[in-house]
């Protein structure tokens, strides 16, 4: 028997709508020595387990040659010049450039986001010190490279709405923050003017609205536009910054998506209203009502592909589209007349922002493309195409190809539903890792990751399940698996995994799962409900725990969202029956292993905790089930370099041992 930490149990519960909950490990919750300590022997336990067989030394390496192929930041154009960076910030003449350097982050820290004022003269940036994304803002001099005094206090929960929204002039910038705690989970829309203060600016956002907010300026400096909604934004106010009137109502009743930017007097945007797979449409940013498609005018009208999002660049249209889960770049005029498609180096990903709302901070706009892309087998390149041109230039190159192979499959779901996958591997017959994700509309696209690479070189099999709940195939994609139709994503994994098991591609003694943050619940459910399919589960950042979530304001505003209503009792017991922590039982588990940050603000590192506590208690077999809760980690994006490759290197030699392989 593993020798696990002594994990004691209480005589807690929640009364939620009613509904009485057990939470026998409610103590793991808590910011204790002697949770502290617990953890510490836990995480000591996980490593020694992870590497029993395994050469730590070598599975660093590893991690490390393929990290190699990271994404690389894209830069940020302002004045004619390009500013980039990660620990160090250059500002060249071209995008990647040798340029100069202006500033140095102290060790630890990690840059969030950096944006150049217009007129190129100051770099705003947010850092991130403990791996959290909590962030505060420092303004640089692109000139001297001084730090410039009266930097905004105001702390920001993350960098996903693009964290400073310079003004045309550059006279100050708008940025979301946090107006309490980071618990509380309470943000305004600030403005700051450079050598004045800073205070909330009025936007009238609707009342009780944990949503974030995105600040839009025309490029003239006439119209400002606050979008609002993270998954399904919309322009819900305009201010025309010629005149002394403020903020006024724009769309506030539409419940699709308005994704896009000022163009002239218009707002041009990708919306899934009356178009499931998306089309591009204006809007007059003086409408009489501009909720009313009626009064919308159609420049690219739905077709075969999905219009994920738009971004002017000169005096054209880049449309960022997806063909069965691969890129495609289709240029139009503004009045949506087509211009030709961006030459793509091969099948695979362009970069793009998990949520719509995220791509609509794009600052400055240069009269050229700057983009990444990468496939599954091979790592990420930066490319630049100029309006007019038929060929794109290579900026920097991938550092890593994968020799291997990537096939196209799909499995049938009960319902009849194909589910797509992409199987990658090197040679036939090894182990089989299935990594998804299936929900928020996020899609889930064919893109080069490291530690998955990883896995492949060591002769490992990567499936990369396109479950429903995903944004990969458009609006009723995501909705088929979204609120209370939440375990059809649940099923389609499980369609998945006995497919492959069927055709003979896997066995369940050589199958493994894993999955991040809300794919770490999917984790969580795979392993309670269906834990004869699996040899390992490791859920990454996970959410697990749907009830105590409840208890964090930041989880209340998503659980609401994507789950469904938890003042209802019948909902309560509709995600009694999806949510892991609640599901355990006493069985007979595959191996476990959890890995979770210990400043993570989104799924807080108490889920992990909890889970395996309960999970090790009813553990009925030989397996281990391990967690190791990293300090200075986050959920992934503010993580440091260091930290993220001894994540990495004890997951991949978890999964490898677990696997059978070296």
């Amino acid at each position: 028997m593993i020798p696990y930490p002594p994990s004691r149990t209480v005589d807690a519960a929640e009364n939620v709508a009613g509904v009485r909950v057990p939470d026998p490990y409610r103590w793991l919750e808590d910011d204790t020595d002697e949770v502290h300590e617990w953890q510490r022997q836990q995480a000591s336990l996980a490593t020694a387990v992870a590497y029993r067989g395994q050469d730590p030394a070598a599975a660093r390496k590893l991690i490390e040659t393929y990290d190699a192929g990271a994404r690389p930041p894209l830069p940020k154009y302002a004045a004619g010049r390009w500013f980039r960076g990660t620990t160090e910030l250059v500002v060249a003449d071209e995008p990647y450039g040798d340029g100069q350097v202006l500033h140095r982050l102290d060790d630890g820290a990690v840059l969030s986001w950096l944006s150049p004022s217009p007129d190129g003269r100051v770099l705003a940036i947010g850092v991130c010190t403990d791996g959290s994304e909590n962030n505060t803002i420092r303004l640089i001099s692109a000139v001297t490279g001084e730090l410039l005094d009266g930097a905004p206090t105001q702390v920001l929960h993350d960098a996903w709405t693009g964290g400073a929204a310079w003004l045309p002039d550059s006279s100050g910038f708008f940025f979301s923050a946090l107006t309490g705690s980071v618990h509380d989970f309470e943000r305004a829309v600030f403005r700051h003017v450079l050598g004045g203060g800073t205070s909330i600016e009025p936007v009238p956002i609707w009342p009780g609205s944990r949503e974030h907010t995105v600040i839009q300026f025309s490029p003239d400096g006439r119209w400002a536009v606050a979008s609002h909604r993270l998954g399904s934004p919309v322009p819900i106010a305009v201010r025309d910054l010629t005149s002394d009137d403020g903020w006024r109502p724009f769309m506030t009743t539409c419940d699709g998506m308005v994704a896009g930017h000022v163009v002239g007097d218009r707002y041009v945007g990708v919306t899934d209203v009356g178009a499931a797979r998306g089309r591009l449409v204006a809007i007059p940013l003086d409408a009489a009502d501009p909720d009313d498609p009626a009064q919308w005018i159609e420049l690219v009208p739905e077709g075969s592909t999905v219009i994920r999002s738009v971004q002017p660049v000169g005096s054209y249209l880049y449309l960022n589209e997806f063909d069965d889960t691969y890129a495609r770049i289709r240029v139009v005029d503004t009045a949506g007349m087509p211009v030709g498609d961006v030459p793509l180096p091969g099948r695979g990903a362009v970069a793009v922002p998990f949520f719509p709302l995220m791509s609509l901070a794009a600052g400055n706009r240069p009269d050229e493309f700057v983009f990444a892309f990468s496939t599954l087998t091979s790592s990420w390149g930066v490319y630049r195409h100029r309006p007019g041109d038929d060929t794109i230039e290579e900026l920097v190159a991938p550092a890593v190809t994968l020799d291997a192979t990537v096939e196209d499959h799909f499995a049938v779901a009960p319902d009849g539903e194909r589910i797509p996958f992409r199987l990658v591997r090197r040679t036939a017959g090894g182990p089989v890792l299935i990594s998804a994700y299936g929900a928020a509309n996020v899609p889930y696209l064919p893109s080069y990751q490291s530690d998955l690479a990883a896995f492949v070189s060591a002769d490992g099999v990567f499936v990369q399940a396109h479950l429903r709940g995903g944004g990969e195939y458009g609006r009723d994609w995501y909705l088929a698996a979204h609120r209370e139709r939440r375990y059809v994503r649940d099923s389609d994994l499980v369609a998945v995994a006995e497919h492959l098991i069927a055709q003979g591609l896997a066995t369940p003694d050589r199958l493994a799962l894993t999955g991040g943050s809300d794919g770490g619940l999917m984790c969580g459910v795979a392993v309670t409900k269906r834990p004869d399919l699996w040899r390992a589960v490791l859920p990454r950042a996970p959410l697990l725990d749907l009830i105590g979530g409840l208890r964090d304001p930041y989880l209340d505003f998503v659980i609401r969202k994507a789950w469904g209503d938890p003042d209802d009792p019948g909902e309560i017991r509709r995600l009694l029956g999806l949510s892991p922590y609640q599901l355990v039982e006493p069985n007979v588990f595959p191996a476990v292993y959890l890995q979770a940050g210990a400043t993570d603000p989104r799924c807080r590192p108490w889920h992990a905790r909890k889970f395996a506590a309960r999970l090790q208690a009813a553990q009925q077999g030989e397996l281990p089930i391990l967690v190791h809760v990293y300090d200075d980690a986050g959920h992934g994006a503010a993580t440091s370099e260091e930290v993220a490759l001894t994540q990495d290197a004890e997951w991949l030699a978890f999964l490898l041992g677990s696997l059978g392989l070296a």
